[in-house]
């Protein structure tokens, strides 16, 4: 049984990070572990609150008072197993997920720090590793069916690993040179460090998972062939479209790029230095795009935008100033607007906060500035107001707000579309929403029997823990279409939403 009491013993503690100094030099994760003490005391930290609404908050419902109550016994090995029955890539979203398990924390009602669930959840999967390894569990008959995985993120390979621990035989195909999806390139090393995916990737292969990088769905292999191959076929590509402003003028300088590509280049040059490969940041048309000695001006202000500014940090940038749209949140939850246990808005300060750049709130950038040649100079902004008319955006420039920051690289870090509009679309008989997403049925199939989707495919740019959430559940659709024995768990269905106010 839990301690009703640990909150009032303890409070709310992390690890410290890494001295900036000394982190900005490397791309080493920021965090360093937890030491044992700690963890126990922040694990303590979690009461027998009765009715423990984190499950809510966390769409894979995993049983967080059940595994911290494992912690703060020190019974570690049945805090991995518990763990691993909800959530199949606990490293990942330990260390990714913005823990809105957090948010819906019993603590917070009370005006108390939450627990620090997703610090626990890191250290509980990192002990998997530490006491013996990512233990493969293949099963011992296959069922004789096959299903095709398009797309080797979060979605695609909790998918994988659950059909496969069902008996299916499963092949990922990834168009990339490497699986991991965004994972692999899109998140850099300082949150992620790619020895995580490869443990991982490890043990789906011991499972039976087969991996083919470098096809394209669609242009390397048609939709008709891979139907001919398997029984079913899952796509889960992601949702990479990403949000433009061709409006603007100026936009088609060169030094003005969207985010993703520049998170892309720079992660290929970690990973190549890790290989001992020497790689420049460039584009995939060899035109370089590494913030080096160079005003940065990132255009965002979410996890892409954060992460584009740790990029800049360790590239060496001579200055960054990273823009948002809307006025500045406030440091606490606003009960009116973001009662509890919903997420709110709140001012969310990430390690490359800290590590420089500037924050500007309530601008929008009016004219990318040519400096005569073609290439961005600056950038011209102006302050403004937001306001919602019929349910859409209005945005007003202040008379007389505008001013220039220097910028030879801007980032645009302003959302996602939806998926890409790519040819195996057409080839499958699917089409894009009006939220650029792919819909789905109550069993996970699209308008095309035999194909389903998952993740953010699906649901639009969203969290890696929604993303593994959907995985699993269209797992369990596709393994009741095949004919299998038994179910496996479904934790979310195609129009399950975060908890909102009503």
């Amino acid at each position: 049984m839990p301690d009703p009491n640990g909150f009032l013993r303890y409070d709310r503690r992390l690890p410290a990070r890494r001295p900036v100094a000394v982190r900005i030099t490397d791309w080493r994760e920021v965090y360093p572990p937890a030491g044992a003490e700690l963890i126990r005391e922040q694990a303590t930290r979690c009461m027998d609150c009765g009715i423990p609404f984190c499950h809510e908050g966390c769409p894979l419902g995993n049983r967080i008072p059940d595994w911290n109550d494992l912690v703060r016994t020190g019974s570690w090995d049945a805090a991995v197993e518990s763990l691993h029955a909800t959530n199949n890539f606990p490293e990942f979203t330990g260390r990714l997920c913005p823990a809105p398990c957090e948010a819906a924390c019993v603590l917070g009602l009370g005006g108390q720090q939450p627990v620090t669930i997703k610090q626990v959840e890191v250290e509980i999967a990192d002990a998997a590793v530490a006491r013996g390894g990512l233990n493969p569990r293949p099963v011992p008959a296959s069922t004789g069916r096959s299903v095709a995985v398009v797309g080797s993120g979060p979605a695609g390979l909790a998918a994988a690993q659950q059909l496969a621990r069902a008996g299916h035989a499963v092949t990922v195909y990834e168009r990339d040179d490497a699986i991991g999806g965004l994972l692999r390139y899109g998140i850099p090393d300082f949150k992620l460090e790619k020895q995580h995916i490869d443990k991982r990737l490890a043990q789906l292969a011991a499972e039976g998972v087969q991996f083919r990088t470098g096809v394209d769905v669609g242009v390397d292999v048609t939709a008709e062939e891979l139907r001919a191959r398997h029984d079913a076929v899952l796509l889960a590509c992601g949702a990479l479209q990403g949000r433009d402003t061709p409006e603007t003028p100026g936009r088609p300088l060169r030094g003005v790029h969207q985010a993703m590509t520049h998170l892309v280049a720079a992660n290929r040059v970690v990973a190549a230095a890790g290989d001992g490969r020497p790689a420049p940041a460039v584009l995939p048309d060899g035109t370089p795009i590494d913030a080096a000695g160079k005003h940065v001006v990132i255009i965002g202000g979410g996890d892409t935008a954060a992460d584009c500014l740790g990029v800049a940090h360790r590239q060496g940038a001579a200055g960054v100033h990273q823009l948002d749209l809307y006025p500045e949140p406030p440091h606490g939850r606003d009960a009116e607007r973001d009662p509890w246990p919903t997420w709110p808005w709140v001012l969310r300060n990430y390690p490359a906060h800290e590590e420089g750049g500037e924050r500007v709130f309530a601008v929008a950038v009016q004219e990318f500035v040519d400096d005569g040649t073609g290439q961005v100079k600056g950038v011209r902004i102006a302050e403004v107001t937001v306001e919602r008319r019929d349910g859409r955006r209005v945005v007003t420039a202040l008379p007389g707000s505008e001013r220039e920051l220097p910028a030879d690289l801007v980032l645009l870090a302003i959302g996602f579309e939806g998926t890409e509009e790519q040819p195996l679309l057409a080839q499958f008989g699917v089409a894009r929403n009006a939220r650029g997403a792919v819909d789905a049925r109550a069993d996970w199939q699209t308008d095309t029997d035999g194909v389903f989707v998952a993740g953010d495919m699906h649901r639009g740019a969203s969290l890696i823990v929604w993303a593994i959430a959907e995985g699993r559940a269209a797992a369990a659709a596709i393994h009741s279409y095949l004919g299998g024995v038994g179910t496996l768990p479904a934790p979310v269905d195609p129009a399950r939403q975060p908890l909102a106010a009503r």
